[in-house]
């Protein structure tokens, strides 16, 4: 996994990329959903050209990130970082 995050006087953004062990499939899916509804930040997960909000399984389903993919996690608000943090260990452990 790599991240960065936005350093700028201010600034409450934070990204990361991670390397999928597993497809994105219904109970990967939902714990991401779950994570994500905890969180008052803005998020996006972008794969392959496409941007959703993860909160909902079907739209995370819908991008049909496979084993081997690389899946960036964005979030801006002030739990951002939070956020990046805990999904990116859920997308990182989908089994």
């Amino acid at each position: 996994m790599s991240a960065s995050s936005d350093t700028s006087p201010g600034a409450t953004g934070h990204e990361a990329a991670v390397v999928l062990p597993a497809n994105l499939h219904a109970r990967p899916a939902g714990q991401l959903a779950r994570a994500a509804g905890q969180f008052s930040s803005t998020i996006e997960l972008d794969f392959n050209g496409k941007t959703i909000n993860p909160t909902g399984v079907l739209g995370v389903m819908g991008l049909g990130a496979t084993a081997g993919s690389t899946v960036t996690v964005r979030a801006t608000g002030p739990d951002a970082h939070d956020a990046v943090a805990a999904l990116t260990d859920v997308l990182a452990n989908a089994e």
